[in-house]
């Protein structure tokens, strides 16, 4: 029987000690290590013990009252949260930690929705209660108004017991159970069951308290959780997995970790991902750094494999077929700046191994400047990333300033027309393009008659739609927000061939590109400061001069908060002028929020200089074929030549 738990929290509020402290009181430890001493079971990686920070979600293990459990220990900091969000995909159960000293803090926040998404039981440890002037009271305040009011005390159950306050709230949340109270009594188990299954449904989430640094209520928290999580996965059935994370060993072997969600896995099975099949040769079992090699692993357990070179975060396996959707995404992008003496080839083989451990990198090789450039979150990261690669890869690399990542979609429809014709090819396609809702990506329909187009060219056209990233008009960014629909097409029994309908379904969607309101989007965060009386007129004044917005700020006792959005390109080092002007006293805390149009445009277009006729990858004009000889037909006559219309 199988549990994966994780340990989720901002930054500091103490996730790392919490952990050891667990391992410790189920001997998967014989001592417990300290963030401050460097000698953690779980931040072993060099890079973490002397930041004193956890950049990789690594995990232990270890049994309890007969349940195996996998703990993961997640980042805390928001420059390497696409981790920790790869992480609470495969959690059977989350524990929040919070800093009773802090409050709930803008990244609790996020982790919050997250945890919301993917549907993962969540119960709070109140950390840092021993700390001189914290009211635990006023935390759980805290947590009613901005996560949820459904939270109850542990300490309200003893081995199963409860208080009469504690069965007044289930029953306020379940009439039947109510009836039943009033009629029956008390029946402990059916109350006990009752409340798991409001736990796993997400309806309730429970909170203890106590100092992980200082093992006080640590055992206590455990007992209760243990009691209050289950989990039901099915050992029979076909093998369905999901990836959870990909890892590279000291040899360099790609060691791929996976959820096992039903059925069993046996090393030299074959798997089936992405229509081909690939053989597992090894399965380990992770424990920090070391690990044992086991022949088979079982539905709800986290292992290791080696043996498949291709599947990332989130890839199904087996008998499933959804991959999992990421919230998390960087904002920003910088270029890699290394020594002529290594060789490009080099640093990018070295970068797409830390691509396919991190994928929201996307390592992109940008062969009209010749540059090298990551995605990322943060400073933080870039710093820290520039550590692995010395200590990987053992060069040293430095980044440009990172720059803003922008998008651009469309105001209102268009229909884009794409013919590809050159001597014994053909394809036609007729695309509608449709404003979508903002931050909804790309999606596609279908309204082509099979009498135009075969089924399975119809299915070409929507895989070259998403095999790749498209880029606007206006600074070449990628397209977003947008609906394209199939309207028509054609092809040619004889002449159409294998990447003619590429050809088409581009040159149409450039095509449409050409005659639509283009409109350019920025990322935007979601703000929350909290200052005193005094420095409100300045945050005010702050937030206008970076083109923010924010609603009426409420004054909260000696405290105003003030919500709002505000664009990263604007705000992305504000927390420094913030830190200073408030002697570190203020609360300043921003979510990545989306994207939204962006507040200066021309000056952004015009310091980007794209030129979107010298695209060497996307052209809006048609090929047509006369008297045997391909030519040429710009955007703004190619309508008129369509074979179709």
């Amino acid at each position: 029987m199988h549990k994966t738990i994780g340990i989720v929290a901002h930054v500091d509020a103490g996730k790392t000690t919490f952990s050891e402290q667990l391992l410790f009181h189920t001997h998967s430890i014989r001592q417990r290590g300290r963030v401050d001493h460097q000698d953690t079971f779980l931040d072993s990686h060099e890079i973490e013990k002397n930041r004193g920070i956890t950049v990789f979600a690594d995990q232990g293990a270890f049994t309890f009252n007969g349940w195996d459990y996998t703990l993961i220990d997640t980042p805390g900091h928001v420059d390497f949260s696409p981790e920790m969000e790869r992480a609470i995909q495969v959690m059977d159960a989350a524990i929040v930690i919070i800093s009773a000293a802090d409050g709930v803090e803008g990244h609790t926040e996020t982790v919050w929705q997250l945890l919301k998404k993917h549907r993962v039981p969540t119960f709070f440890f109140l950390n840092k209660t021993d700390r001189e002037g914290v009211n635990l009271q006023d935390v759980v305040d805290e947590i009613r108004g901005s996560l949820s009011e459904d939270i109850f005390d542990l300490s309200e159950m003893e081995e199963g017991s409860m208080t009469e306050s504690l069965i007044e709230f289930i029953a306020e949340r379940d009439e039947t159970l109510l009836e039943h109270y009033m009629d029956a009594g008390y029946d402990e188990a059916l109350w006990l069951g009752a409340l798991k299954r409001m736990i796993t449904n997400r309806d309730v989430f429970a909170y203890g308290y106590g100092s992980a640094l200082k093992d006080v209520g640590v055992l206590e928290f455990l007992q209760k959780f243990d009691l209050l999580t289950v989990t039901d996965y099915a050992e029979t059935g076909d093998f369905a997995a999901r990836v959870y994370k990909v890892r590279h060993d000291e040899n360099g072997n790609r060691v791929t970790f996976l959820k096992v969600l039903q059925g069993g896995l046996h090393v030299r099975d074959e798997v089936q991902f992405a229509g081909k099949q690939e053989k597992i040769t090894q399965i380990r079992r992770y424990n920090g750094k070391k690990f044992q090699m086991i022949d088979v692993a079982h539905a709800g357990e986290i292992v290791a494999v080696t043996g498949l070179s291709e599947a990332g975060a989130g890839d199904p396996l087996g008998a499933i077929v959804e991959k999992a959707e990421f919230d998390l995404i960087p904002t920003l992008k910088s270029k890699i700046i290394f020594d002529s003496s290594i060789h490009v080839k080099e640093v990018l083989r070295c970068f797409k191994m830390l691509d396919a451990e991190d994928p929201s990198l996307r390592v992109v090789w940008d062969e009209h400047v010749q540059e090298v450039h990551v995605h990322v979150m943060g400073v933080i990261q870039l710093e820290v990333l520039r550590q692995i690669v010395r200590d990987r890869f053992h060069f040293d690399v430095s980044f440009g300033d990172p720059k803003i990542l922008y998008k651009e979609t469309i105001r209102s429809a268009v229909n884009g027309y794409g013919h590809f014709e050159p001597l014994k090819h053909y394809a036609e396609v007729h695309l509608k393009i449709e404003p979508a809702v903002r931050n909804s990506g790309i999606s596609f329909d279908n309204v082509c008659h099979t009498n135009d187009l075969s089924i399975g060219n119809q299915n070409l056209v929507r895989t070259h739609i998403f095999e790749r990233a498209h880029h606007g008009l206006l600074t070449g960014s990628a397209l977003t927000d947008v609906k394209i629909t199939l309207m028509t097409g054609r092809g040619h029994n004889e002449h159409t061939s294998g990447g003619d309908f590429r050809e088409a379904t581009f040159r149409a969607l450039r095509q449409g590109l050409e005659k639509a309101d283009n409109v350019l989007l920025e990322p935007v965060y979601d703000f929350k400061i909290k200052v005193g009386m005094d420095h409100i007129g300045r945050v005010l004044s702050d937030i206008q001069q970076a083109s923010g917005s924010f609603a009426p700020p409420e004054t909260i006792g000696e405290t105003t908060v003030v919500t709002g959005r505000v664009p990263v390109a604007t705000f992305m080092n504000y927390s420094t002028v913030f830190a200073s002007y408030t002697n570190g006293k203020g609360a300043l805390t921003l979510q990545f929020g989306g994207y939204d149009e962006c507040h200066n445009p021309e000056e952004v277009i015009e310091a980007i200089g794209y030129n979107k006729d010298a695209d060497p990858e996307y052209t809006s004009t048609s090929i047509f074929c006369a008297k045997g000889k391909g030519y040429p037909v710009p955007w703004h006559e190619a309508e008129a030549a369509m074979h179709l219309l």
